[in-house]
């Protein structure tokens, strides 16, 4: 047992609280939420396949298909024969594509400047630290075999 284990409840309450904040940070373009977790994913991650994507994305093979499809039309996304299986397509993000979730990232990047400028020394260096282990927490995340996405 850690000797300082967080009281998880309010740790789960302050990251949904500034999830909902931060999801909602000023942008150059707005999306619904299920498009933005197709771009910011295939951003990260791509190219990937659509039954890649349905792990990531909560939605079912048929709404995700149907999404994909208009974020082909609409120029964001690109499909290309998976080079090792031939049945199988990869999705990827084009240059606009691409470009929106570079935008986005700067305007977010930007307002969190503007919100952090706002702490304590103190609270920045407690931030500071925090960074190292969030991404430790994704990293055990992603690697958790029966985690729910």
């Amino acid at each position: 047992m850690p000797e300082q284990m967080p009281d998880l409840d309010d740790l789960t309450t302050a990251i949904e609280d500034f999830t909902t904040i931060f999801i909602r940070l000023p942008a150059v373009r707005r999306f619904n939420f299920s498009t933005l977790g197709v771009l910011h994913t295939l951003g990260r991650r791509g190219p990937l396949r659509l039954t890649d994507l349905t792990a990531t994305e909560q939605l079912k093979q048929p709404a995700l298909t149907s999404l994909v499809a208009k974020l082909e039309r609409d120029g964001l996304v690109t499909r290309s024969p998976d080079p090792t299986d031939g049945r199988a397509v990869l999705l990827s993000l084009t240059a606009e594509g691409e470009e929106i979730v570079r935008s986005r990232r700067i305007s977010r990047v930007e307002r969190l400047a503007e919100l952090v400028d706002q702490l304590s020394d103190e609270e920045r260096a407690l931030l500071a630290d925090s960074v190292h282990v969030l991404k430790r927490l994704t990293e055990i995340a992603d690697d958790d075999p029966v985690r729910t996405r």
